[in-house]
């Protein structure tokens, strides 16, 4: 998922919108077996601008983080430790030959009450709806920005989508045999199909919802999850409040959610989001401002959690334009970046330098070793600069970095890499800063030449992180926009390993092909890798049940607040 920041509103609304958050609680009796209270509002703030909320189109962290609420698949990501757990489907078998998967759907799941369906009331969720979701993730559409995931994987896939087949037209390898099963069927065994299936993209929504809102229907997101949506107004806030007929159960059998509701507000100001954090309006804040990282010292009576980050932060560089079309140029560039000075002395130590590619690091199994990592050798910099023709950086083109505004740090980094450029190689650099809106419309079209992007994983495998540079993740026509691959990488030798891993059973071996696929990433060097974030966050102490992962991956089903006496 991509991660950017941008600007929506003037920044006074912040203190108006959530002053109404604060104040002295309701009281709240009613417990759970366990003595876990219900009832209460988790409040959180994102500083992005959505762009979707709809599964095939959403592809923001931001997104993400509110979507997970309302919407579920037929598996989900624990938030303790990321592994796979039962979600719409409460059990699945794998046959002998690893190619055909059968889900047993729950009983009793219902989609949420909404304006989509006859007199507003939800209905049961059954197989068929099921299948013409996945459907739809094989049908070529402007929306679909998802057919990725079972591109290569589930048999029929390929050809629906090529021949521009409809949603309601079948797939070869996605049935129902009857109202609670669904079954794919696989071209060959794929060790991640359960990690590709707690995606966003395979979330599954009614069909009444995308008949019903159309083209709107990205800011309408019906599902089955732990909550739905009660208001939304567009840059200022959106209101989620308890699924009564919700199907999920604590571990005592008591009802989920335990939260009356979860409200988000969109100030794009990260100062100003602290700061109602720290008056108590806000239950979590995630990612601090670059110049406020005194909020991890202070003893304030909230919690500091923290983990590794599944996340890369890079610079694009367009390797069909000059001067990137030169592979010594993008090496020399490269190697003039002091990656540990900008995580030291810019990002204040809340990053790790990339010790070898693209794909995070702590993934089980993945062989690291096999990437060969960037050091920081300005000398050889100026000597590849030389050689192709630009010694002392005479001659070379100026170069136009593009970076998003705001965001934990981007701006600043991109001061300091500008800085080490200049002294480094002589280059002139110009650091152009955007709207987001605009930095990634004109990255999907591919008009930067050198810009900044991040990845944060949506599954914790290293496929998704090299998914970026896979060429058929790119469209051949040039002037169509490309979502996932922006760089518009296309490598026989890359292609092909990545692809040949797509098809490996046995997961040791897949797993060391990814990491060649890597390696010869590293050698063409789309992307300059800068730093893996550290995921942290501030959570209030009368939050409850809220565990921190990689993915920042929030499942609000079974948070409690603890009771205040005043606040």
């Amino acid at each position: 998922m991509r991660m950017f920041i941008s600007y929506a509103k003037p920044l006074f609304v912040l203190p108006i919108v959530l002053c109404a958050c604060s104040g002295p609680q309701a009281p709240r009796e009613r417990i759970s077996p366990s003595g876990k209270y219900y009832g209460g509002v988790f409040s959180a703030n994102e500083t992005e601008e959505l762009r979707s909320l709809f599964p095939l189109s959403l592809q923001q962290a931001a997104a993400h983080r509110i979507g997970s609420q309302v919407l579920e698949g037929l598996v989900r990501f624990d938030a303790r430790d990321l592994s796979i757990i039962p979600c719409l489907a409460e059990s699945w078998q794998v046959d002998p030959t690893g190619l055909v998967y059968t889900f047993t759907l729950r009983e009793g799941v219902r989609f949420h009450d909404d304006a989509c369906f006859p007199e507003g009331k939800g209905r049961s969720l059954t197989a068929d709806d099921v299948v013409l979701c996945f459907n739809r993730i094989c049908t070529r559409d402007p929306e679909n920005s998802m057919f990725w995931l079972l591109q290569d994987r589930v048999a029929g896939a390929n050809a629906h989508y090529a021949e521009g087949a409809p949603a309601d037209e079948p797939v070869k390898g996605i049935s129902a045999p009857d109202s609670r099963t669904i079954r794919f069927e696989l071209v060959v065994p794929s060790p991640g199909f359960l990690n590709v299936l707690a995606h966003q993209g395979c979330w599954i929504y009614p069909k009444e919802a995308w008949e019903h809102y159309g083209d709107d229907r990205r800011w309408h997101p019906v599902g089955t999850g732990p909550f739905r949506v009660k208001s939304f107004e567009r840059g200022t806030a959106l209101v989620m409040e308890r699924n009564a007929e919700y199907w999920g159960k604590d571990t005592d059998g008591a009802p989920l959610p335990y939260l009356d509701a979860v409200r988000y507000t969109f100030e794009p100001d990260k100062g100003l989001e602290l700061d109602a954090f720290l008056k108590g309006a806000l239950s979590v804040v995630y990612e601090l401002p670059v110049d406020r990282t005194d909020a991890l010292r202070a003893d304030a009576g909230y919690v500091v959690q923290s983990a590794p980050a599944l996340s890369i932060q890079f610079y694009g560089l367009n390797m069909r334009k000059p001067p990137f079309n030169d592979a010594r140029i993008r090496r020399a560039f490269a190697l003039a970046i002091d990656r540990q000075a900008l995580v030291d002395s810019v990002l204040d130590g809340l990053a790790i330098v990339p010790e070898h590619g693209v794909v995070a690091p702590g993934l089980s199994g993945y062989h690291y070793e096999l990437v060969p990592g960037l050091e920081h050798d300005p000398q050889e910099a100026r000597r590849l600069l030389a050689e192709a023709g630009y010694p002392g950086g005479a001659g070379l083109p100026t170069v136009h970095l593009q970076v998003n505004n705001n965001g934990f740090g981007y701006m600043r980094v991109a001061e300091a890499a500008q800085a080490m450029l200049e002294r480094e190689l002589g280059a002139r650099v110009i650091t152009s800063v955007l709207p987001a809106e605009q930095h990634f419309a004109r990255l999907e079209r591919g008009e930067p030449v050198f810009w900044r992007e991040g990845w944060i994983a949506d599954h914790p495998d290293p496929e998704n992180f090299l998914a970026l540079f896979y060429g058929r993740n790119a469209p051949e026509d040039t002037a169509a926009p490309s979502f996932l691959n922006s760089t518009r990488h296309r490598d026989p030798r890359f292609d092909s390993l990545f692809a040949l891993a797509g098809r490996t059973a046995d997961n040791t071996e897949r797993l060391r092909l990814l990491a060649l696929a890597e390696a010869r990433l590293m050698e063409n060097l789309p992307v300059i890798p800068l730093y893996h974030e550290r995921s942290v966050r501030l959570v209030q102490s009368w939050v409850r049940d809220f565990p921190i992962n990689g993915m920042e991956y929030r499942d609000l089903r079974a948070v409690w607040l603890e009771p205040r006496t005043a606040e």
